[in-house]
């Protein structure tokens, strides 16, 4: 009996000691958790009202009309299909965060994510038969625009953060190496003395002379780097549980897939109806005004390619009809004929050749005429020229010497300090700058944004699409554009 009640009166201690399971954080994957969000704030940022206007003028403008297309609505389809692959990426970082959260709502993202694609209808249908309605607030299928806007500062300071602990750790590694190799050197320094080691006194016991040892910097440096990692732990999203990160980068998602179908969806065929989505789930833009859809007159579904000035991309009509709209949009953003630039892998190295042609132009224009006269600016103007011309593709150098050729041969006779005939080069060159030099920095900076992934991953600024690029521009055009640069800016030279 004794036995027994004892044994009952531990059951309820027992039970009350067990505390509730603990939800686990994210840790060291809080890196791939804000790469992904600073992805999904970029895209929020690249498709809000001001941004949308800019994409309205570059895709009006005369390089991207010229080299490209002027066809609105296949440039729309490209920069339609690259933010779709930007979303895509994000998504796929949080469809595989997903499993490690405790909600089985965030559990099957990968399949609201493919419903939602499909059409909004699917994703009602899911939600009903997981959870219940009032998960359809917790997607944002239903936020206003302050509370949208209130998630994107949340997600912008956790990215900020978890960048700022990504870089401190790295000096931590950095300082804990210098402390090993430190150590490695005295000790070292030891063996090579002869005699017996001194032991070490134990901490705590002042030295002989009653003064304590100076602390070491490099020990001082470690300790204040790792108190300033755990402040950075705990306001970044390495303490953060899975629910909470999860939950917010799928809000985000759904909310930015919203925007896109709002955007591009009466441009672009095969997005889900962007208003009949928006009247169901109150899918509002974080904006007090909203520059609206970007319009046209819709294609029927059967036109399998569309007309374009430059001859870019052509996908046969069986291969096309066979895929999903959003598989022809990627392969229409994946595959760039060897006619263009990008397909000739050429885009990088033009954009330098015109930018290292623009610096000379602005440096020419910089200087003062009693300047211009000396040798020796001469001499270092020729010698930049000549590094250009070493910068050039073998068919671009051969075309710039037979012009320059040409050039000389017809306007050779002149004196050489014909101002009148270096001021008509000075105008042609700055009006094919005027349009070409905007893409060739939107190309550089689209690499960098894109290649640079270790220094740019927690990067939020919208980014440049490739429409703004020289990856699908014809070659062709490109080439004969920068070879007038180059000619212009050597007769230039030649006639002051």
């Amino acid at each position: 009996m004794g036995v027994s009640k004892v044994l009952a009166d531990l059951r309820p201690r027992r039970a009350s000691s067990v505390d509730p399971p603990v939800s686990p954080v994210v840790g060291i994957l809080a890196f791939e958790a804000a790469a992904a969000m600073s992805r999904l704030v970029s895209l929020h940022r690249s498709l809000a009202d001001n941004e949308v206007r800019r994409l309205r003028a570059d895709m009006r403008s005369a390089g991207v009309g010229y080299l490209t297309s002027k066809d609105q609505t296949f440039l729309l389809r490209l920069s339609c299909g690259e933010v779709i692959s930007e979303l895509d990426m994000a998504a796929a970082t949080v469809s595989r965060l997903g499993p490690k959260c405790r909600d089985p709502l965030l559990h099957g993202f990968d399949r609201i994510y493919a419903d939602l694609k499909a059409g909004s209808g699917s994703v009602k249908v899911f939600l009903r038969e997981s959870r219940s309605a009032a998960d359809l607030d917790r997607l944002s299928l239903g936020s206003t625009a302050k509370r949208v806007e209130k998630r994107v500062k949340k997600m912008e300071r956790y990215v900020a953060a978890t960048s700022t602990l990504y870089a401190e750790m790295e000096v931590l590694s950095q300082l804990e190496a210098s402390k090993k190799r430190i150590e490695l050197l005295q000790q070292q320094h030891w063996r090579r003395h002869s005699g017996p080691i001194p032991v070490p006194k134990p901490p705590g016991v002042p030295p002989p002379s009653g003064v304590p040892p100076p602390p070491n910097p490099i020990h001082l440096e470690l300790r204040a780097q790792r108190h300033a990692i755990r402040r950075l732990k705990e306001e970044s999203l390495w303490n953060k549980t899975y629910d909470k990160a999860v939950e917010l980068m799928v809000r985000a998602v759904v909310t930015v897939f919203a925007r896109i179908c709002h955007v591009f969806g009466p441009c672009v065929l095969g997005l889900p109806p962007s208003r009949h989505q928006i009247h169901q789930f109150n899918l509002n833009h974080p904006g007090k005004h909203t520059s609206g859809p970007l319009d046209r007159q819709v294609v029927p579904k059967h036109v399998p390619s569309l007309r374009n000035s430059a001859p870019i991309l052509s996908v046969a009509s069986n291969d096309a009809l066979k895929l999903t709209p959003f598989e022809r949009l990627s392969k229409l953003l994946k595959e760039a004929p060897p006619n263009t630039v990008g397909g000739s892998g050429l885009a990088l190295r033009h954009a330098n050749l015109i930018l290292a042609a623009e610096r000379l132009y602005q440096e020419r224009q910089q200087m003062a005429p009693e300047v211009e006269e000396q040798e020796v600016d001469k001499n270092a103007a020729a010698a930049a020229r000549e590094e250009l011309f070493q910068m050039m593709p073998s068919g671009m150098r051969a075309a710039v010497t037979a012009k320059l050729r040409e050039c000389w041969r017809r306007e050779g006779r002149k004196s050489s300090g014909d101002a009148s005939m270096a001021e008509g080069w000075k105008e042609a060159v700055a009006a094919i700058l005027v349009w070409l030099g905007p893409v060739a920095h939107d190309t550089v900076r689209w690499q960098e944004e894109r290649n640079m992934e270790r220094e740019r991953r927690f990067y939020t600024r919208p980014r440049v699409l490739l429409l703004q690029t020289l990856h699908f521009a014809d070659v062709e055009k490109t080439e004969a554009a920068i070879v007038e640069v180059l000619v212009g800016l050597s007769c230039m030279s030649w006639y002051i």
